[in-house]
Protein backbone atom coordinates (compact mmCIF):
# COMPACT_ATOMS: atom_id res chain seq x y z
CA UNK A 1 0.00 0.00 0.00
CA UNK A 2 0.89 3.44 -0.77
CA UNK A 3 0.20 6.41 1.50
CA UNK A 4 -0.24 10.04 -0.09
CA UNK A 5 -0.51 13.10 2.49
CA UNK A 6 -0.78 16.57 1.38
CA UNK A 7 -0.30 19.70 3.43
CA UNK A 8 0.69 22.97 3.01
CA UNK A 9 -2.91 24.60 1.78
CA UNK A 10 -5.05 26.99 3.28
CA UNK A 11 -5.78 31.08 2.76
CA UNK A 12 -3.86 33.77 0.72
CA UNK A 13 -4.82 37.10 -1.07
CA UNK A 14 -4.13 37.17 -4.21
CA UNK A 15 -0.62 37.60 -5.55
CA UNK A 16 0.20 35.94 -3.02
CA UNK A 17 2.05 32.28 -2.21
CA UNK A 18 1.55 29.05 -0.97
CA UNK A 19 3.61 26.34 -0.75
CA UNK A 20 2.17 22.41 -1.18
CA UNK A 21 3.84 19.08 0.12
CA UNK A 22 2.79 15.73 -0.42
CA UNK A 23 4.40 12.69 1.57
CA UNK A 24 4.24 9.65 0.18
CA UNK A 25 4.71 6.49 2.86
CA UNK A 26 4.16 2.50 2.60
CA UNK A 27 5.61 0.89 -0.77
CA UNK A 28 6.69 4.64 -1.84
CA UNK A 29 9.36 2.75 -3.51
CA UNK A 30 7.23 1.68 -6.70
CA UNK A 31 6.18 5.57 -7.08
CA UNK A 32 7.71 6.93 -10.17
CA UNK A 33 6.37 10.12 -11.69
CA UNK A 34 4.49 12.55 -9.45
CA UNK A 35 1.71 15.22 -10.01
CA UNK A 36 -0.66 17.53 -8.94
CA UNK A 37 -4.39 18.11 -9.47
CA UNK A 38 -6.47 20.13 -8.38
CA UNK A 39 -10.97 20.69 -8.51
CA UNK A 40 -12.56 23.75 -7.88
CA UNK A 41 -16.09 23.60 -6.74
CA UNK A 42 -18.47 22.51 -9.71
CA UNK A 43 -15.67 21.91 -12.15
CA UNK A 44 -13.98 18.83 -12.46
CA UNK A 45 -10.43 17.76 -11.73
CA UNK A 46 -7.99 19.12 -13.60
CA UNK A 47 -4.09 18.49 -14.47
CA UNK A 48 -1.96 21.34 -12.71
CA UNK A 49 1.70 20.11 -12.81
CA UNK A 50 3.41 16.67 -12.85
CA UNK A 51 7.36 15.83 -12.34
CA UNK A 52 9.42 12.96 -13.95
CA UNK A 53 10.55 10.46 -11.69
CA UNK A 54 14.38 11.64 -11.35
CA UNK A 55 12.82 15.34 -11.51
CA UNK A 56 14.46 16.10 -14.49
CA UNK A 57 11.31 16.52 -16.27
CA UNK A 58 8.48 18.93 -14.90
CA UNK A 59 5.05 19.62 -17.03
CA UNK A 60 2.70 22.49 -16.32
CA UNK A 61 -1.08 23.54 -17.52
CA UNK A 62 -0.86 26.65 -19.40
CA UNK A 63 -3.12 28.49 -16.64
CA UNK A 64 -0.31 27.93 -14.33
CA UNK A 65 2.82 28.33 -15.88
CA UNK A 66 5.34 30.68 -15.37
CA UNK A 67 4.35 30.74 -11.40
CA UNK A 68 3.65 27.34 -10.07
CA UNK A 69 7.15 25.35 -9.86
CA UNK A 70 6.86 21.48 -9.18
CA UNK A 71 9.85 19.55 -7.58
CA UNK A 72 10.76 16.53 -5.48
CA UNK A 73 13.24 15.04 -3.22
CA UNK A 74 13.12 11.26 -3.84
CA UNK A 75 14.95 11.03 -0.24
CA UNK A 76 12.57 12.53 1.51
CA UNK A 77 10.08 10.74 -0.83
CA UNK A 78 8.14 13.96 -0.81
CA UNK A 79 6.85 16.30 -3.92
CA UNK A 80 6.25 19.91 -3.63
CA UNK A 81 4.37 22.42 -5.64
CA UNK A 82 5.30 26.19 -4.99
CA UNK A 83 2.55 28.65 -6.16
CA UNK A 84 3.46 32.46 -6.70
CA UNK A 85 1.67 34.94 -8.08
CA UNK A 86 -1.91 32.88 -7.02
CA UNK A 87 -5.23 34.28 -8.47
CA UNK A 88 -8.74 33.46 -7.48
CA UNK A 89 -8.88 31.32 -10.14
CA UNK A 90 -6.58 28.94 -8.13
CA UNK A 91 -9.06 27.90 -5.64
CA UNK A 92 -9.37 24.38 -5.71
CA UNK A 93 -8.80 21.44 -3.67
CA UNK A 94 -5.32 20.48 -4.73
CA UNK A 95 -4.56 16.48 -4.79
CA UNK A 96 -1.56 14.63 -5.14
CA UNK A 97 -1.05 11.73 -7.22
CA UNK A 98 1.54 9.25 -7.68
CA UNK A 99 2.02 6.84 -10.47
CA UNK A 100 3.39 3.37 -10.82
CA UNK A 101 4.58 3.85 -14.86
CA UNK A 102 8.35 5.06 -14.98
CA UNK A 103 7.78 7.56 -18.16
CA UNK A 104 3.75 7.90 -18.85
CA UNK A 105 2.33 9.05 -22.12
CA UNK A 106 0.28 11.52 -20.61
CA UNK A 107 1.71 13.26 -17.73
CA UNK A 108 -2.03 15.22 -17.98
CA UNK A 109 -4.11 12.32 -17.58
CA UNK A 110 -5.45 11.43 -14.28
CA UNK A 111 -5.69 7.94 -15.31
CA UNK A 112 -2.10 8.00 -15.39
CA UNK A 113 -2.02 7.77 -11.67
CA UNK A 114 -2.79 4.76 -9.14
CA UNK A 115 -2.16 6.69 -5.90
CA UNK A 116 -3.92 9.38 -4.69
CA UNK A 117 -4.16 11.88 -1.61
CA UNK A 118 -7.10 13.36 0.28
CA UNK A 119 -6.43 16.81 -0.85
CA UNK A 120 -5.88 20.11 0.40
CA UNK A 121 -8.05 23.05 0.15
CA UNK A 122 -6.50 26.24 -0.97
CA UNK A 123 -8.29 29.28 -1.49
CA UNK A 124 -7.53 32.62 -2.62
CA UNK A 125 -9.05 35.81 -2.03
CA UNK A 126 -9.57 38.43 -4.17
Amino acid sequence: QVQLVESGGGLVQAGGSLRLSCAASGRAFIIYSMGWFRQAPGKEREFVSAVRWDGAATYYADSVKDRFTISRDNAKKTVYLQMNSQKPEDTAVYYCAGSNVLRPTYYQAASTYDYWGQGTQVTVSS
